[in-house]
Formats: C-alpha cells, structure tokens, sequence
C-alpha cells in the first residue's frame, strides 16, 4: 500500500562500491531507508548530473574519500516502509565501481559512521548490512580483479 502523499514513481539514486585493496568502503546510514544499517554510500541523483558526477559527489559528501570511477555494474531496489508497512519511497540504486584514490574515511552528510571493512568478513561480521551489500562488494571485487591494470 501506498502512502497517500508519496509520489508513487521509483527515485533513481546511486551508490559507490569503493574498493581498497581487499576491503570495501561502507557508511552507517542516518536516514531512511535502512538508517541505522550498513551499506554503501550514494543517494540521489540531480537534475543533469551524469552517473558517475551522482556518485563520486556523494562518495565525497559522505566519507571525504577520493575515488576514480571505473563502471556501472549492476542496479538494485530498496524500500522505504513507515511503521505500519505502508511504501513511502522507492528507490532504484545504480552501483558504480570505484578505485580508491586518497583519503581515510570520515563521517559527513547523512552518514553516522564511515570505515573500511574487510570484503572475506562481511558475511562472518554480525554487522546489520544493507541488503545485498555482502553481495555486491563481492561482484564489485570480482569486477575490480578484471579492470586492474
């Protein structure tokens, strides 16, 4: 069901699957959806903005992290449920592919925490990830393997 004042068409958004060596960038999101949860960094897209602009400008409003992207791998749904169940939001999040070019990752924007993590321990971690992020730091690492020079 869906909430009366929510613009029922999906929003597109992306996401930035930065890798470093064999551990991937993640954020602590503070807002819906999934706030509270660990996932990767992104969000909307603006009017006019290309892919890749969309997710390196917020890979650097959330974590301050330097990154060159490589690729669009893959897209994602994720919802946004109020308390009763009802669909506010739709989201649609298209993946890039980053290589890691500077920085330590600091908390900003609408990000509580910001770290690195090791891609072999993301399904051992007992960490509340995200939907599908275990996932997809792993195809983003199989893909990071065939695009290295």
């Amino acid at each position: 069901m869906l909430s009366p004042s929510t613009d029922p068409r999906p929003i597109s958004a992306t996401i930035a699957a930065v890798l470093r060596e064999q551990q991937v960038l993640l954020v602590r999101r503070a807002h819906a959806p999934d706030a509270g949860w660990w996932g990767f960094p992104g969000g909307k897209i603006n009017h006019g903005e290309t892919l890749f602009e969309a997710a390196t400008r917020e890979l650097v409003e959330e974590t301050g992290v330097s990154a060159a992207p490589l690729r669009v791998f893959t897209a994602v749904d994720a919802f946004d449920h109020d308390a009763t169940g009802a669909l506010r939001r739709h989201f649609i999040l298209i993946a890039v592919l980053f290589r890691w070019t500077a920085g330590e990752p600091i908390a900003r924007d609408d990000a509580l925490e910001a770290r690195w993590f090791d891609l072999a321990a993301l399904h051992e971690s007992g960490l509340a990830l995200s939907r599908d992020v275990a996932e997809l730091a792993e195809q983003a690492a199989a893909l990071m393997a065939e695009v290295a020079p």
